[in-house]
């Protein structure tokens, strides 16, 4: 019983215990907003189908296939995405992210928010 117990507790925190285990390489902080709806399904600067409800974000000049975790300062929520696109196109915004990830941080009723950026080592 007891070992059945700590296994199961094991299993249950290892993705705890790797979801920031990740080396942050840069950090920076700004404006973030978010597209959907006008470019689901268009193509994007690296060539792939855009996916509004993936796990995506336009970057300036990050390598495209670069993970980064993305923390909405305001929800203190977090998502990791991958820069598949360029942009923001509009002044002053540091990265344009997926519906999906605008949602998982609490960003879409806003449409813009303050957050702050790691760019993570590995991807």
């Amino acid at each position: 019983m007891l070992r059945t117990l700590l296994t199961a507790t094991c299993l249950l925190a290892a993705p705890i215990a790797t979801a920031h285990s990740d080396s942050v390489t840069q950090t920076f902080e700004g404006a973030a907003s978010w597209y959907g709806p006008g470019f689901h399904g268009r193509l994007t600067a690296n060539g792939e189908t855009y996916d509004m409800n993936s796990l995506t974000a336009a970057h300036p000049d990050l390598p495209f296939g670069t993970r980064v975790r993305v923390t909405n300062e305001a929800t203190d929520k977090s998502v990791v995405v991958r820069i598949n696109d360029r942009g923001p196109y509009a002044g002053g915004r540091i990265i344009d992210l997926s519906k999906g990830a605008a949602g998982n941080i609490g960003l879409i009723a806003s449409g813009v928010g303050h957050v702050t950026v790691e760019v993570l080592a590995n991807g």
